[in-house]
């Protein structure tokens, strides 16, 4: 399993005995359980020396994570049953294995943000495991298919890493600093073969680099006695290439569908959730296309966009995906996924190709810059304030270009780059039709609907009024006065009543207007006038659209109820999406924490240079700030940038229904 959540003791067996190491262990999932103590677990309870005052150091630390003050966190060598870390929903605890700090205990202080960064790895760990302490609220219920709970757990990775970069973006770098841990077990631990259970080991080759953490021997899969997501303590056992321990015959990760499936939900989920980039998981992409073909990754894609938008708390739909998961595996939702036989691909002792490409996205991800500046022993990691620095000069740079972008698009009409003649031209307007009318007005009732929130119950108690007077209360104070103390108690109760201010909502909409897209000119104008519409009888509520071709032309302006519906033509001979996204970003702030936050882009993905790469860069901004990013497109050929939750619309009349939608998830969700 992938999720790190302890919820049973029983260890992963596969049906003849053998540990399987990537699939789910038995025909049904675990009931959830206080797990009993294991051997690691005993080894590091005491806690004892200083990492029992680390251990109350990342306690406190932990709630600022969480907005939970019932969490403990215990941090030791040998803690984490088997993997970097994990979570113990019925005690909530989170265990840490302390091997991966890197420094002396008593050295170290994770309530001081700055110190944090000599150990991002173990830092990263405890925010991937606050994480699931916050937005994993549901259970397997008693008998739940193996493979579809391990499927549903695997979805939920990337699910809940989504939700904490979309309360705290900033957490974004620490979850990439803890990728390589996190995932490298579950494609690097060996698997035990039957036959050779008490066979001298033949050391599986791992690509060095992978991760920063020390070597560890590595047991057989499912040893961590219930601890979800690794088989092993092995997750950084690079530092020496090769991972020893059990009698090993197989690479951790064959070429079957399971395993191609069960990399890119760990890998490229993470991509679409914003935590990895396009560029390191493209050659993990290539491989499990070759495994899966375009069509089944594809329907597998899907699942977790859904998932990255599932509640919480709803475990019925993460289970519904796991089977539709393994519908389009072709797994038994019943059994656990076969183990790979002697000469498939991936029983030799080589290395698979899948296996490869895994190696070469925890290298990139661990090469790449923002993990290298928070990296200890690296040479960005004693200059991070100046780190700091170049992002804020970045940061800086990009609101300024963002900002003389939307003075140009948004500026009045009368100027010669906003007239609406030439290229990309506005050519008319028209009265909105009464279906555009009643369409608008449905969605401003689900937008006030999803903005509602419940007034907020405060209950205080005093030894004076006001407040309701507790009997009990004012008898105890009386008993300690009589005794000679300082009465205590307190029996008075007040109880107030605030009202939860609707949050803001800011709705971008950017549509491609080059000749591909000609049937989608009125739908998305009747959209955009819909949206400006709603907008305007919801309070806190403001919506722009542009049309971007060789030029980028304001459809409706921010904070405008517009009288009546653009129209206009799609024959431009390119794309300036990357104005477009900017201009957007600087007049609706899509980039500033505080309000749901939605850009809707209507393309078909052919960009020509550089609108691809400044593109993805524009989007890679939006989704880190926590920006929702929805990508309709005109057909399944369509090129859609990384980041963007994809949506193929065969029916172009849907427009106006999928772009409402979106919102008012985004509004609930905020």
């Amino acid at each position: 399993m992938t999720a790190h959540i302890v919820t049973a003791p029983a260890p992963a067996t596969g049906p003849t005995g053998t540990t399987t190491g990537t699939a789910p262990a038995s025909g049904t999932a675990p009931a959830p359980a206080v797990i009993a103590p294991t051997p690691a677990a005993v080894a590091g309870a005491g806690l004892g020396g200083a990492w029992l005052p680390l251990s109350a150091a990342f306690t406190d630390a932990v709630a600022d994570l969480t907005d939970r003050e019932d969490l403990t966190v215990q941090c030791a060598p040998g803690l984490g049953q088997g993997a970097p870390g994990c979570f113990v929903p019925a005690l909530a605890t989170i265990e840490l294995d302390g091997t991966h700090l890197g420094h002396r205990p008593d050295t170290c202080d994770p309530t001081r943000p700055a110190d944090r960064h000599r150990y991002p790895i173990l830092w990263g760990v405890l925010v991937h495991e606050a994480a699931h302490a916050t937005h994993t609220r549901w259970e397997p219920p008693t008998g739940a298919p193996a493979a579809v709970f391990d499927a549903a757990l695997a979805l939920e990775e990337s699910r809940i890493e989504a939700a904490q970069v979309r309360r705290r973006p900033a957490d974004r770098s620490w979850l990439r600093a803890a990728a390589s841990s996190l995932i490298l077990a579950d494609f690097f631990t060996p698997t035990t073969s039957t036959h050779t259970a008490t066979a001298a080991t033949a050391p599986a080759t791992v690509p060095h680099g992978a991760s920063g953490a020390s070597a560890t021997p590595a047991t057989a899969p499912g040893s961590g006695a219930g601890a979800s997501g690794t088989g092993s303590g092995a997750s950084g056992a690079v530092a020496s290439g090769t991972v020893a321990g059990a009698a090993v015959t197989t690479p951790g990760a064959a070429m079957t569908p399971w395993n191609a499936g069960r990399a890119a939900a760990l890998l490229l989920a993470r991509t679409d959730a914003g935590i990895l980039t396009l560029a390191e998981t493209a050659p993990l992409r290539e491989v499990v296309v070759g495994v899966l073909g375009e069509s089944r990754l594809s329907a597998l894609s899907a699942l977790w966009h859904i998932a990255h938008t599932t509640g919480d708390t709803d475990g019925e739909a993460m289970l519904e995906l796991g089977r539709r998961w393994c519908r389009i595996i072709g797994a038994r939702p019943d059994h656990p996924a076969p183990v790979p036989q002697p000469g498939t691909p991936g029983a030799s002792g080589d290395p698979s190709p899948l296996v490869k490409a895994v190696g070469e996205t925890l290298i990139a991800v661990h090469a790449s810059s923002d993990t290298r500046a928070t990296a200890p022993g690296t040479p960005g990691a004693s200059s991070t304030a100046a780190n700091k620095g170049e992002e804020r000069r970045r940061e800086k740079k990009a609101r300024e270009e963002a900002q003389r972008a939307a003075r140009r698009v948004f500026a009045p009409s009368t100027t010669p780059t906003t007239a609406r003649r030439g290229p990309t031209a506005i050519t008319s307007t028209r009265t909105p039709e009464p279906a555009e009318q009643a369409a608008a007005r449905r969605l401003a009732r689900q937008l006030r609907s999803a903005a509602h929130r419940d007034r907020v119950t405060t209950r205080t108690t005093s030894a004076t009024p006001p407040g309701r007077l507790s009997m009990r209360g004012a008898l105890a104070a009386d008993a300690q006065r009589a005794a000679g103390t300082t009465p205590t108690a307190e029996p008075f109760t007040q109880t107030i009543r605030r009202h939860v201010p609707a949050p803001p909502l800011r709705i971008g909409i950017a549509c491609d207007v080059s000749g591909s897209m000609n049937e989608f000119a009125r739908p998305v104008a009747s959209a955009a006038w819909i949206i400006a519409r709603a907008a305007g009888h919801v309070p806190d509520a403001v919506s722009a659209s542009v049309i971007f071709g060789a030029w980028v032309r304001a459809l409706t302006h921010p904070g405008q109820t517009p009288a009546q519906v653009p129209v206009f033509a799609a024959n431009d001979p390119c794309e300036d999406f990357t104005t477009a996204v900017d201009a957007l970003d600087a007049a609706l702030d899509l980039t500033r924490p505080g309000a749901a936050r939605l850009l809707v882009v209507v393309s078909d993905g052919r960009f020509k240079d550089p609108h691809p790469t400044l593109g993805q860069q524009r989007l890679d901004r939006l989704t880190a700030s926590g920006c929702a990013v929805l990508w309709l497109a005109p057909h399944s050929h369509a090129t859609v940038l990384n980041g963007a939750h994809p949506i193929t619309l065969t029916d172009p009349a849907q427009t106006a229904d999928t772009i409402g939608a979106a919102a008012t998830r985004a509004l609930r969700n905020a």
